[in-house]
């Protein structure tokens, strides 16, 4: 592996993420700030670094990331496809592993708009006889 950087875009919800990834120590820069600073939450940061796991990565590269967007569970979802289109770009030996997990495939769900007359998407106002 070369010092090269390998880019990849990464969406979830509404969410974006520009992930680039390069030959490192393990590094993660979200938005300028550390994984732990960012992601308070253990299942965010888990499913960040879900990819890395994957292919035994974790401490052999950097990540710097920059997303905007969404909340902080699409965000999570759209680093990790970030980092794993960047997989892909940076070897074609990857892509078996992350594709049996499910990561290479974009996440397409998104908020159900609300109905006009109804509380929300599926929630109704309660019926009243009389």
């Amino acid at each position: 592996m070369s010092t090269q950087t390998f880019h990849g875009v990464g969406k979830r919800k509404s969410s974006i993420a520009r992930v680039i990834i390069k030959p490192g120590n393990g590094k993660f820069s979200i938005n300028n700030k550390t994984l732990v600073e960012y992601f308070r939450r253990p299942t965010s940061r888990m499913v960040v670094e879900h990819a890395l796991k994957l292919v035994e990565m974790l401490k052999k590269i950097d990540v710097q990331v920059n997303v905007i967007g969404g909340g902080l569970s699409g965000q999570a979802g759209a680093i990790r496809h970030g980092i794993t289109r960047a997989f892909l770009v940076m070897d074609k030996e990857f892509r078996s592993p992350l594709k049996k997990a499910g990561l290479v495939t974009r996440d397409s769900r998104r908020k159900e708009r609300k109905l006009y007359g109804q509380k929300g998407a599926r929630a109704k106002f309660q019926f009243s006889k009389r």
